[in-house]
């Protein structure tokens, strides 16, 4: 699914910020991403969004070379995955259940295919109560259920997530991590940056350790 060579990533004419990164994803792969502030776990993730490219290096993502890609190939391959920002990134003149939603009205979906599902996963993630709420009136811990759940809602093949509970209670986070667990039982795919360690423990996969951009397996 993911396979990267030799990977490095610099902004400009600044220093690297990736050094040599390699690895490689399988399908129903899940690894936890960690390391210190400042490593380039969130500029990781921006390359396998396809938001950036290497500065050197190969990486295939679908099978297909980033590479040799112009523009108009990346949305289709982009749709297939699933990104949880910081910063959250919901459109503040939409309620939490559109904001969920968006991503399958995009589609083309017809609402009634999808509400029970948008509701069911609101009620999972504790947020049902606020489906009619905009985003400016919920806190930063609902925001950030709320963006895990629009990047679930479409099922999709690989799911990047950068500190999905940096923003949540533990009880929380257990939930939110059993999600994600199922998610990868029924098979998507997931890299989740997190400085949380009790996650990790909890867990109990694999985890790929970036420090001072470069990226070993632990």
């Amino acid at each position: 699914m993911l396979r990267l060579e030799n990977v490095g990533l610099r902004y400009g004419d600044g220093p690297e910020i990736l050094k040599d990164v390699s690895f490689a994803v399988r399908p129903g792969d899940f690894f936890f991403l960690t390391g210190p502030s400042g490593a380039g776990k969130s500029s990781l993730l921006k390359l396998l969004f396809l938001a950036l490219r290497p500065t050197r290096g190969s990486l295939h993502i679908f099978g297909e070379n980033v590479g040799s890609l112009n523009r108009q190939q990346l949305p289709p391959i982009r749709r297939r995955i699933g990104v949880v920002f910081q910063e959250f990134r919901l459109l503040e003149h939409l309620s939490t259940y559109d904001n969920v939603a968006l991503p399958l009205r995009v589609a083309g979906k017809p609402e009634q295919a999808y509400r029970r599902d948008v509701m069911d996963l609101l009620d999972w993630v504790g947020l049902a109560h606020k489906s009619a709420d905009l985003p400016p009136v919920l806190s930063g811990g609902e925001k950030q259920r709320a963006a895990i759940a629009r990047a679930v809602i479409a099922k999709p093949q690989l799911l990047l997530a950068d500190e999905p509970t940096g923003n949540v209670d533990p009880a929380l986070a257990k939930r939110l991590l059993h999600l994600f667990l199922e998610l990868n039982r029924l098979g998507t795919t997931m890299i989740i940056a997190t400085h949380d360690r009790a996650l990790v423990r909890q867990a109990e996969r694999p985890v790929l350790h970036l420090e001072e951009g470069v990226l070993s397996l632990q």
